[in-house]
């Protein structure tokens, strides 16, 4: 199997990568003084054209979640196969209790898939998919299981290659 490219820093490519915030979880500890809370968000990165970053962090505040969510998604990006504006083949993955399921569809069918799935996929440049998020509806687990799913995609023609038929 062909070797996935997974980059360090999302400095490595000369396009501009844009943020969204997917999901922030406020979590709350009872201390003597009363509660203290503290946040962690999940953050997705993408330019479009077949780069996508996650990341997750906690902190006390927000914007700081936030910050150090969007710093690990620079450092974690992640390149996948596309065919035209869409993937090349059916997958379905599992991570955790996820399980999510990836189709190609036609030109003009857009994508179809619930939020966190849809946001993932939008980011990576995909315009055309069929997806549908199976088994839990933890932000965190679906995300991570599109990135699976993507990270397995294989080009039709190395597959060709690979199995002796070209």
């Amino acid at each position: 199997m062909a070797e996935k490219k997974r980059y360090s820093q999302a400095d490595n490519f000369s396009t501009k990568f844009e943020e969204k915030v997917l999901y922030i979880n406020r979590c709350s500890k009872v201390v003597k003084g009363g509660r203290k809370f503290s946040f962690s968000a999940l953050i997705v990165i993408g330019d479009g054209e077949g780069h996508v970053g996650l990341g997750f962090a906690k902190a006390n505040e927000v914007a700081d979640a936030i910050r150090k969510g969007t710093e690990a998604a620079r450092k974690n990006i992640l390149t996948f196969e596309m065919e035209n504006s869409t993937i090349p083949h059916e997958i379905t993955v599992e991570w955790d209790g996820a399980r999510v399921l990836l189709k190609p569809a036609p030109e003009g069918t857009g994508v179809v898939a619930g939020s966190k799935v849809r946001s993932v996929l939008e980011m990576g440049g995909i315009k055309n998919v069929v997806a549908k998020s199976l088994g839990c509806n933890n932000p965190l687990n679906q995300v991570r299981a599109t990135f699976k799913a993507l990270e397995h995609l294989r080009n039709r023609k190395e597959c060709l290659k690979t199995r002796g038929k070209e």
